[in-house]
């Protein structure tokens, strides 16, 4: 099992506003690169996109802990088995936020996709 951590951020909303903003898989897209991805569909609780040059990755939403956590699994068009879970804490009516993928994925794959999902995963942070 390979882990993926991005680094912890400061939202400048709630950890109520932020976990609704992420329970809706629409607003995901919003937190992606918009020149490195196509292909997008999405509804509440699904999204799919195609990375530029790469695979189509498809997200799911699988529970949550209400203001805390949210875990999305991979969709039958990913690549290869994944959870993301996003932690979010309250910073002083803020919150600090975090993303964790643990994926079921070989060390060749994983050579190949462990410097770029961090890179995706930092940037969504970001955003």
């Amino acid at each position: 099992m390979t882990t993926i951590e991005s680094k912890k951020v400061i939202v400048s909303a709630s950890p109520q506003q932020t976990f609704e903003f992420l329970s809706n898989m629409n607003n995901i897209v919003h937190l992606l690169p918009e020149d490195k991805i196509s292909n997008w569909q999405s509804d509440e609780k699904y999204c799919s996109f195609k990375i530029q040059n790469a695979y189509t990755i498809s997200l799911e939403f699988k529970e949550s802990t209400p203001h805390s956590a949210i875990v999305y699994s991979s969709g039958s068009g990913s690549p290869f088995a994944f959870t993301l879970k996003v932690s979010l804490k309250d910073a002083d009516g803020k919150t600090e936020a975090q993303q964790i993928c643990e994926a079921n994925i070989n060390p060749f794959m994983e050579m190949m996709v462990k410097g770029p999902l961090t890179n995706l995963f930092d940037y969504m942070a970001e955003k």
